[in-house]
């Protein structure tokens, strides 16, 4: 193995005699952050064992080595080394007194002590996407998209949730999941240097139980200035390898369908919403998201018209959150029904009731509507929505013959389904 060492002098005289003996070649030893990316832009490394500190370690690091195809391993003197790592996406982290031995078997692809989510067997047919979508100001799309994911999971499939919104990602802190180490992000650089399988989404995903079942999550990024790490090109990769090892991907899509070509002069620049665009282009389902009052549905008719350029309306589905007299007016069902009707000429939108107690139980326990408030008319109407659109006619017809026999608040409960990563 071709490697580069930008390693401090004590930790490079511990292990550099066992990487010689060992048949490695050493091509370079940097001697900072800018040495390091020349490096592995001008030298065929295979490899680059790095320390994890601010001086060598940077997101123009990560980007050389990721342009390289060269797989990048860093140790951590301390804690704030570990933090440095993961505010960067970077999940190949050791301990900086770790053997060389377990050095040269994470160099050479193996997890870095991280847990990885197991799956035996990948689904025998092609997973769909679900991109879950809402125009500025929508309440509910996050918790649309979760609700929808731990719904197919306790339907007994293997899901994966991914944040994809380059503006405001909200799954993480919605579910009380850490977001140092945002998972899609690493995905979509895996995906970029081609090296993303279904093993590295296990390892990259954070694992959450709903009931007897758990689905993946993907993290978003925690910082928004983070965006260009999500181009349409890693974005595409990247679902198109959750289509291999989950049932259902549902994707947490940003707001902004603007492409910026007219505003950019350089037509080969990162686009900031090239991922919501990329993840609705990909989907075979797009749930479109809009609030119950004058300002939310006149919001939700504009962007449902630009939806329509971008993906065929037949898998375009309606969903209305926050319904209630307040706002609209006595009879809200029949008023906002028309309105979509006369407007957009959207005629089955799913209409979502006011549970505001509910919503609120969700977010300060960080668990789902389905753990949070069971009875939740909102999540009522949620779960019918699912059972319409997410399953097949087969495991629809199982499903309320087993509600007959087990009532709760997912009917077929049986078997968790297995996690999702590769064996």
């Amino acid at each position: 193995m071709r490697l580069l060492l930008a390693l401090d002098p004590a930790t490079e005289d511990r292990i550099l005699g066992d990487i010689l003996r060992s048949g490695h070649e050493v091509l370079a030893r940097p001697a900072g952050g800018v040495e390091l990316a020349a490096a592995l832009r001008a030298l065929p490394a295979e490899a680059a064992l790095v320390a994890a500190s601010p001086r060598m370690l940077s997101a123009g690091v990560l980007a050389a080595a990721d342009r390289a195809g060269v797989r990048l391993v860093a140790l951590a003197e301390s804690g704030e080394d570990r933090r440095a790592a993961a505010a960067l996406g970077l999940r190949e982290v050791l301990d900086g007194s770790a053997s060389w031995a377990e050095m040269e078997a994470v160099l050479s692809g193996a997890p870095a002590g991280a847990p990885t989510v197991h799956v035996p067997h990948p689904p025998a047919a092609r997973g769909r996407v679900v991109a879950v979508w809402g125009p500025t100001g929508a309440p509910g799309r996050t918790t649309t998209a979760i609700t929808l994911a731990a719904e197919a999971a306790l339907g007994g499939a293997r899901v994966i949730l991914a944040d994809a919104d380059t503006h405001g990602a909200a799954v993480a802190p919605s579910l009380g999941l850490l977001d140092e180490a945002p998972g899609f992000a690493a995905a979509c650089r895996l995906a970029g240097s081609g090296r993303l399988d279904p093993g590295e989404i296990g390892r990259v995903a954070e694992r959450y139980a709903v009931g007897r079942s758990e689905f993946a999550v993907l993290t978003g990024i925690a910082r928004p200035s983070r965006w260009p790490e999500l181009s349409a090109e890693r974005v595409t990769g990247t679902l198109a390898v959750c289509r291999t090892c989950a049932d259902v991907t549902v994707v947490d899509a940003g707001f902004n369908l603007e492409s910026d070509e007219e505003i950019v002069s350089d037509l080969f620049a990162p686009r900031r919403n090239a991922a919501t665009l990329a993840a609705l282009r990909e989907a075979d389902l797009v749930v479109a998201v809009g609030a119950a009052d004058p300002v939310g549905l006149a919001r939700l008719i504009r962007g449902h018209a630009e939806l329509a350029e971008l993906v065929p309306p037949e898998v375009v589905r309606v969903v209305v959150t926050r319904v209630r007299s307040g706002v609209i007016g006595l009879s809200p069902a029949s008023q906002i029904a028309a309105t979509l009707l006369r407007f957009a000429g959207i005629t089955d939108a799913a209409l979502i009731p006011e549970d505001r107690a509910a919503y609120d139980a969700a977010l300060l326990t960080g668990r789902t509507l389905q753990a949070a408030a069971p009875r939740s008319p909102a999540l009522a109407a949620l779960r019918a929505f699912a059972e319409r659109e997410l399953r097949p006619a087969g495991e629809r017809r199982r499903e309320r013959r087993s509600r007959l026999r087990l009532p709760g608040i997912s009917g077929r409960r049986g078997p968790a389904a297995p996690p999702i990563g590769a064996a």
